[in-house]
């Protein structure tokens, strides 16, 4: 907590030195600037892979919208991020490799940053953009590592991985649990319009990391039924067998996208901002299925060239050259000197950046450029990618220009360099490893005292006794089977400041089990409350599902008030137990809320 406030007065004290720095300028010139600062729209999509848009030679789709963004402005035909979620968040947000910043997993805690890392967001809202995040975020749920402790006004959308329903599904805004309207994509873009809206009169920041094609396959009719009896002409090379049906169901997804990349651009167009607004798109990570991917090797989850290539495209009206390709490997690591150095602002970030800026390359015709190399990391595996050659996790070496299947293994052939690649991978995974399991240790923080709204999902609690998850794959559970006294659910919390919170509980239960007598205890304070009022709906998603779904279905929870908790700073565990259970089980649960009031 005290790291933590040390971390936003320094970065306060450095926007002061800027502003005063600013002073000395004259009032005209400040002006000038200001109104030049451009506009940043970055969109991020969520397991879609570099073989899934029509600039890639994909003919099974249609993405004109997402085109034009290449044919208007520069594309990156080498560009790498980790290979799952939450890692290429974090580099993305931090300009630095993700096990330096705290990310080891996609859940359960082990996706948030370490409290002394500065995002993108931070850096421009302490320039004087107007922030917001609109979509999943990935990388912390509960303050200080919700997307408004880092450095996102507004934020709208879930803060966990993967959703279980994509049509009207339970939300937040800003902390408060919400309910969206309509289909997730289109909802999420309805919002960063209106935030386009409300700021175009100043320079604004607006992150839109939408969560599809990732799964569940969810998808509206107009864009299922373009592709449910369709013939896929280009199809996998390898020897995996293709989902087909799957496959379709994720180019709907990304049309579904390019249609919102579309509205976004007619509101930029509508305000007169295209020429003062720079548009970034790119994916998080590769394929989600075994799908045409220009026969490159490897999906999500592999450091594999087809794993971790992803496209990245960037457009900014008369100022960045119109259909340039950049052949040159970039990395999710760039993106953040590379925003600040567009935009002309300070990058005043506590920790030195492993990225560069892009901007010699986007905007020179010769750029001076260092050779150099990036890393892929995820679960045990280190690639490493030179502008010609990949070193895989197996110390096989490829040469990725003639060979971007990964068919020829040539380290016996080339060993002295094959040699210097396995060094350069042990000295990266020994300088980026942390020294210590501190990280994987941290409990979940309640209480922030400059935040409202704390949410504790039943994804970062522990079942005991009889109690059963809905799914293995957390992000998205709820807890149930809740039959016995003995059984409870239990969160490793820290308690941040004293105070006092109105606490809700989002559950269901059955008729004939009302009159359970439930208690919610921390250290010495605690509540008590009795389940009186039934809520049993049904389990919704299969009916949209457009192929068979690997996490959990979800429904819909209802809340109950609780009461208010005096809460004590510090840590412990925070533990919701059954005392009397007159039916047959106590009820499902999926989401703890505390509101502070005092």
């Amino acid at each position: 907590m005290g790291y933590f406030l040390h971390k936003r007065m320094i970065i306060v004290m450095f926007g002061i030195f800027l502003s005063c720095m600013e002073t000395v300028k004259t009032e005209s010139n400040s002006d000038n600037l200001q109104h030049k600062k451009p506009n940043i729209v970055f969109i991020l999509a969520d397991d879609q892979g570099w073989g899934d848009l029509g600039i890639s030679g994909n003919t099974n789709l249609a993405t004109p919208n997402i085109d034009a963004i290449a044919k208007n402005g520069v594309t990156f035909d080498h560009f790498y991020v980790s290979p799952v979620c939450s890692p290429t968040r974090a580099e993305l947000l931090t300009g630095r490799y993700y096990p330096r910043v705290g990310v080891y997993s996609t859940s359960s805690g082990g996706e948030r940053l370490n409290l002394d890392e500065t995002t993108l967001a931070e850096v421009f809202k302490q320039a004087g953009y107007a922030t917001a995040a609109y979509g999943k975020w990935h990388n912390g749920m509960q303050p200080p590592y919700h997307p408004n402790a880092q450095g996102f006004d507004d934020f709208y959308g879930f803060a966990s991985g993967h959703w279980g329903n994509y049509f009207s599904p339970m939300l937040e805004h800003n902390g408060k649990v919400v309910k969206g309207e309509g289909f997730i994509i289109d909802d999420l873009t309805n919002k960063g319009l209106d935030f386009i809206d409300r700021n175009k009169e100043k320079p604004f920041f607006l992150y839109l990391p939408y969560n599809t094609p990732h799964s569940p396959m969810q998808v509206p009719d107009e864009y299922w039924n373009r592709f449910k009896n369709k013939e896929l002409t280009m199809k996998y090379h390898g020897e995996e067998e293709e989902n087909e049906n799957f496959t379709r169901a994720a180019l709907a997804m990304v049309e579904n996208i390019d249609y919102n990349v579309g509205r976004v651009f007619d509101k930029l167009r509508n305000l007169e901002l295209e020429e003062n607004t720079l548009v970034i798109y790119l994916s998080d990570n590769g394929p989600n299925g075994w799908r045409w991917n220009a026969g490159m090797r490897g999906r999500k989850g592999s450091t594999d060239e087809g794993g971790v290539r992803s496209p990245l495209i960037m457009q900014w009206k008369n100022m960045l050259p119109k259909g340039k390709h950049i052949a040159q490997i970039a990395s999710s690591i760039d993106i953040l000197p590379t925003l600040t150095d567009l935009a002309q602002i300070g990058m005043n970030t506590l920790k030195p950046l492993d990225g560069k800026s892009l901007k010699p390359l986007l905007m020179d015709d010769k750029p001076f450029w260092d050779d150099r190399v990036v890393y892929n990391h995820w679960n045990g595996r280190t690639s490493i990618r030179t502008q010609r050659y990949r070193l895989d996790s197996g110390d096989r070496l490829y040469d990725i220009i003639k060979d971007g299947g990964q068919t020829i293994d040539l380290s016996v052939k080339l060993p002295q360099l094959t040699d210097s690649l396995k060094q350069l991978k042990r000295d990266w995974l020994q300088e980026v490893t942390p020294k210590s399991k501190e990280t994987e240790e941290r409990p979940f923080t309640l209480g922030h005292p400059d935040y409202i709204y704390t949410q504790i999902p039943a994804r970062d609690g522990v079942a005991h006794g009889n109690i059963e998850r809905s799914n293995r794959h957390p992000n998205c559970t709820f807890f149930t089977k809740w039959k016995s006294p003995k059984d409870s659910i239990s969160w490793d919390m820290e308690v941040l400041t004293d105070g006092e919170f109105e606490v809700e509980l989002y559950y269901t239960a059955k008729e004939r089990d009302l009159g359970s007598q439930i208690e919610l205890r921390f250290g010495e304070s605690f509540l008590k409350a009795t389940i009186t009022k039934a809520h049993d709906p049904l389990l919704v998603g299969a009916d949209r599902d457009r192929a068979p779904r690997i996490e959990s279905y979800t429904k819909d929870f209802i809340p109950m008030d609780l009461g208010k908790i005096q809460l004590k700073k510090g840590k412990g565990n925070l533990t919701l137990k059954a005392i009397e259970i007159p039916g047959e089980e106590v009820m499902d649960m999926r989401l703890l809320l505390f509101k502070r009031v005092g």
